[in-house]
C-alpha cells in the first residue's frame, strides 16, 4: 500500500478539519491550500481559518482574474483576519507573450491558451507549492469527466507533492448549504450562473443543462478543458 493510501486509511473515521489537523501535524505544517475563492475553495478557507489551522492559504492572481473575484477576496480577509499569500505570473514571461502574440492569443489555439495557462497559473504554481508536501484543493468528483477518475488522495508526479481533495465526495447542494449555515462569503458570480469562475476573458455564464465546466474554455472540446494545475503526471 503506497503512502497516499495509507494516510486515506489514518483519516478515513476523521472529519474535515480533524484529517486536516492530523495531516498538519504528520507533515510538520508543510501543507498548501491553493484557493480561486469559488464555492469549494470557500468552505475550505472557513475550514481552516475557524479551526486555527496551521496551514498555509494562497491564491493565483494571474492579472485577468473578474472584479467579483477580488471583491470575495477581500471579504474573505476581512471576514477572517487571516492571511492569504498571492503568487503572481513572471512579467517578462507575460510580457514576451503578449508582445508575440497579443492580449487574445489564447482564443487562437489550443497551444496559445496552454501557453497563457503555463504562464499565468503553472509557473506561479510550481513556486508556492515549493518546499511544502501537501497539496490541499478544492477539488468534487463530480466537478467534471477528467476529475471523476481521481482519488481523494493522489501522488501528484508532476509537481512531486501529495494532493488532497477534502470536498471529493461532497455534492454541489451541501457545499452551497455548508456555506449558507456558516454565512461564509462566496463569489455572486455563482448566483449569475458562473458554477466555475477562472480568468474573466476565459469563463463564460453556463446555460440550463450544460456541464458544470462548460463555461470554461467553451471554444474548446468539453471533455479535455483543464489548465494543467491539476494534471498530476508528468508529460
Amino acid at each position: 500500500m503506497d503512502l497516499t493510501q495509507n494516510l486515506l486509511m489514518d483519516i478515513k473515521k476523521l472529519d474535515i478539519p480533524e484529517s486536516l489537523a492530523f495531516l498538519a501535524n504528520r507533515f510538520n505544517g508543510k501543507l498548501i491550500f491553493s484557493s480561486s475563492f469559488g464555492w469549494e475553495d470557500q468552505v475550505l478557507t472557513h475550514i481552516i481559518f475557524s479551526n486555527h489551522l496551521p496551514i498555509k492559504v494562497f491564491t493565483l492572481d494571474t492579472g485577468r482574474l473578474f472584479p467579483e473575484t477580488y471583491s470575495v477576496w477581500s471579504r474573505t480577509i476581512e471576514r477572517y483576519g487571516k492571511p492569504i499569500d498571492a503568487f503572481y505570473p513572471d512579467t517578462e514571461l507575460v510580457g514576451n507573450m503578449v508582445s508575440r502574440k497579443g492580449p487574445t492569443s489564447f482564443y487562437e489555439s489550443v497551444e496559445n491558451r496552454k501557453e497563457c495557462c503555463s504562464i499565468r497559473k503553472i509557473e506561479p504554481l510550481k513556486r508556492a507549492l515549493a518546499g511544502n508536501e501537501i497539496w490541499i484543493t478544492g477539488i468534487r468528483a463530480e466537478q467534471s469527466l477528467n476529475r471523476e477518475t481521481m482519488d481523494a488522495m493522489e501522488w501528484d508526479s508532476q509537481n512531486q507533492i501529495i494532493k488532497f481533495h477534502p470536498l471529493f465526495d461532497w455534492s454541489l447542494d451541501r457545499v452551497k448549504d455548508y456555506i449558507r449555515e456558516n454565512n461564509i462569503p462566496y463569489n455572486s458570480l455563482h448566483d449569475r450562473g458562473f458554477p466555475s469562475i477562472g480568468c474573466a476573458p476565459c469563463t463564460r455564464a453556463v446555460k440550463e443543462g450544460e456541464d458544470f465546466r462548460a463555461g470554461r474554455w467553451w471554444w474548446e472540446d468539453q471533455n479535455k478543458k483543464e489548465c494543467g494545475l491539476h494534471a498530476t503526471k508528468e508529460k
